[in-house]
């Protein structure tokens, strides 16, 4: 059924749904999200850790039959460490000897083209720049872990076999109808509605929103399957990824899924049936069971607005990305990172005018670059030339295998598989971000000299406003990032005057926002990292404000930070409050 939004003049009486809400009880909530994948159910762990009541709803029944999502991408893992549940998602199941490479192959088992050598979960060099490394923990594990922690109703906010069957926008909220699994209609009165509804959404629709398609779609074919011993045959040919490329048809990706005998095949729609795909695209016989197949569509969208009133678009119903790189979910749990504090802080009555429309202005940006981060990965699968010789056993075939080995090797294929930037140099440019000073505009920093191995020379980024404020170790299992999140955080040096902060504490509890003073903590890896003895830090971890000297107008910068302040906007779009 199709969902219908449109804007109520007035609000029936107290206890009656509005024309178009459908009848039954009636409740209220501050925010219902419509959508229980892994985006919806981030924002929900976000609110829940800030306090905010909400009511989630999901029309499936929590299982996912056919996991797609397999890697959750450093800076999502970092999010979810701050709502406790990293450590779970790493213990969902992935075998920590399993290897991470990913091979290019003529076939499973046959002619290895090139080969990305990551170790493994358990033996790999954790990296210098986060606390939390990528983790592989398919869909059909991460959706039913998260929805646990939620809770599903009665023990908590999440409705299984629900469906959001239309919404009225009200001058203070939004009146929803759901019907559940038996038919039962309730209507929700909520603050805010949020559709992580996926590529299609129907809320999305539901407000005219268009979402134009950037580059062209695709149509593409899944097959799930189990090839018991397959990992064994393979030994140390074995991958995390093998990207079948074979002039045939078949260049997409067949990836390990569970670490022991499931995978996933993307190939090219056909009408070969999922057995003999599957077999073409592996070189040793081992027993194979087809357990599903889907047709899909790889589509490059952006929609033109995130916000419409008092409904937001979050996840895949706000974009969709090619899934080379894997981005797509990293790009979701950040839009939940963003939103759920401005949230928070909207029903909490301290946000400016300004604030709910930088979740936009912040997030959009980062959707445009990942998709075309996405799609150029994407190209650089699909635009390699592939001819018959490659499969011959023969002095010709194994000389045209090293030639297109010395190209993907070219082709800067570790970029799509391990891309620190494509995660986390996000530099929000918004009203709620301060400016620099004249004398200080660089973003990053030289990256250091190697010190026993544990320093990478690629990727390192300093406390910059709009940038997320870096990770430092501060002790065995603690990171600078855990200083972060409930509250604005300002960060004074260690021998700083007691009363340097007195003006922004004051300043900010005045205007109900709340703030932290934490003593920048010693050591001259966070002096290098912070460079300003003053950093002022956001609830979502991203920097705000940063200076030499304690704020020269501690008002001002309340104001800017929280949406009130010079060319913050708050232009309300209809239903907005």
């Amino acid at each position: 059924m199709a969902v219908t939004g449109r804007t109520a003049d007035r609000g029936g009486p107290e206890g009656d749904a509005p024309s178009g809400t459908g009848s039954g009880p009636v409740e209220e909530t501050e925010v219902l999200i419509v959508g229980g994948g892994p985006v919806g159910l981030a924002l929900g762990l976000d609110l829940a850790w800030r306090g905010v009541r909400f009511v989630l709803v999901e029309a499936g029944d929590g299982r996912v039959t056919h996991p797609k999502v397999s890697t959750v991408g450093p800076r999502a893992m970092e999010l979810f460490r701050r709502w406790g549940v990293a450590d779970a998602i790493r213990g969902a199941g992935w075998p920590p000897d399993h290897t991470l490479d990913v091979a290019w192959v003529t076939a499973v088992g046959g002619h290895e083209l090139h080969r990305l050598r990551f170790g493994t979960t358990a033996g790999r060099r954790p990296p210098a720049h986060t606390p939390e490394p990528e983790a592989i923990c398919p869909q059909h594990w991460l959706v039913p872990l998260l929805t646990r922690r939620l809770g599903v109703r009665p023990d908590g906010p999440v409705r299984l076999g629900t469906r959001l069957t239309g919404f009225d926008r009200t001058p203070d909220g939004v009146r929803a109808s759901l019907t559940d699994a038996a038919g039962v209609r309730t209507t929700v009165r909520a603050r805010y509605l949020v559709g992580c509804d996926g590529a299609a959404s129907p809320v999305r629709k539901a407000c005219g929103i268009a979402a134009p398609e950037r580059h062209a779609t695709r149509t593409l074919r899944n097959v799930l399957f189990r090839a018991p011993g397959l990992a064994a045959r393979l030994g140390g040919r074995a991958a995390l990824v093998h990207f079948v490329t074979e002039p045939g048809g078949l260049r997409y990706p067949l990836r390990a899924v569970d670490g022991r005998d499931l995978y996933r095949l993307t190939c090219p729609p056909g009408p070969a049936a999922a057995p003999a795909v599957v077999r073409r695209a592996l070189a040793v016989d081992v027993p194979v069971e087809i357990l599903s197949e889907t047709e899909w569509h790889l589509t490059h969208r952006v929609a033109a607005r995130y916000r419409d009133g008092r409904v937001l678009l979050a996840g895949d119903a706000a974009h969709t990305l090619s899934p080379s790189g894997g981005l797509g979910l990293a790009t979701g749990i950040g839009d939940a990172a963003d939103l759920g504090w401005k949230l928070a802080a909207e029903l909490a009555g301290w946000a400016g005018p300004g604030l709910l429309d930088a979740y936009e202005t912040e997030r959009r940006p980062v959707a445009l670059a990942g998709l075309e981060e996405s799609h150029r990965n994407l190209r650089r699968t699909l635009d390699r030339s592939l001819a018959p010789v490659l499969l011959e056993d023969s002095p010709r075939g194994e000389e045209a295998r090293a030639e297109l080995g010395r190209r993907i090797a070219a082709s800067d294929p570790r970029r799509e598989f391990d891309a620190p930037d494509a995660h986390f140099a996000h530099r929000y440019r918004s009203p709620l971000i301060a400016g620099e000073d004249a004398e200080d505009t660089g973003d990053t920093e030289a990256a250091p000299p190697a010190r026993d191995g544990r320093d990478e020379p690629g990727w390192h980024r300093a406390a910059v406003p709009g940038g997320r404020a870096p990770h430092v170790w501060l002790g065995p299992g603690r990171s600078a990032l855990d200083l972060f999140g409930r509250t604005f955080t300002l960060l004074r040096p260690e021998a700083a005057a007691g009363e340097d902060a007195e003006g922004p504490v004051r300043a900010f509890a005045d205007r109900g926002v709340p703030l932290g003073v934490r003593t920048a903590p010693p050591g001259d890896e966070v002096r290098r990292r912070y460079g300003h003895p003053y950093v002022l830090v956001r609830p979502d971890g991203h920097v705000a404000w940063r200076g030499q000297h304690p704020p020269p107008d501690p008002g001002a910068l309340a104001d800017l930070v929280r949406g009130a302040g010079p060319g913050a906007g708050g232009t309300r779009r209809e239903g907005s409050g």
